[in-house]
């Protein structure tokens, strides 16, 4: 069973493409040769997910996302949190749209859940053009 659902942790955020983009996040899954199975993007402001860093990882400081990956053999899924203060932050820096940016967050922390790492240099460098690969197949 796939599913993608969207919720908010104090943060008014939202989107308003949600089946667009499950559907998306599903021909990504499929194109690395993985089945979509739940993934839960919660959106959340910089101190929300502050606390969920410190909590669960032992790290005081600031991202911009957190992957929980709960993945089983091919079945990709997770809870990927995405502060929306450090996004709007990167899209600022980018200059990009911030629904870009939030796309990009989005596929990066499915990415990671694929199995994916960005903690080596050309291990990050190979995440972003999947990055980039991924948000140029994007129908939105």
């Amino acid at each position: 069973m796939s599913d993608v659902s969207f919720h908010s942790e104090q943060t008014n955020f939202s989107v308003s493409n949600e089946s667009r983009i499950t559907d998306w996040l599903t021909s990504v899954c499929q194109k690395e040769g993985k089945t979509l199975g739940e993934i839960s993007i919660i959106f959340c402001s910089d101190d929300y997910l502050l606390e969920v860093n410190k909590k669960h990882l032992n790290h005081d400081y600031y991202t911009d996302i957190i992957t929980f990956d709960y993945s089983e053999g091919k079945d990709v899924s997770g809870d990927l949190f995405i502060s929306i203060d450090r996004v709007s932050e990167n899209a600022k820096n980018f200059v990009v749209p911030i629904f870009d940016e939030v796309h990009r967050i989005i596929v990066h922390g499915t990415l990671h859940l694929i199995g994916y790492t960005d903690k080596e240099t050309h291990a990050k460098k190979q995440m972003t053009a999947k990055e980039d690969f991924y948000l140029s197949l994007r129908s939105f």
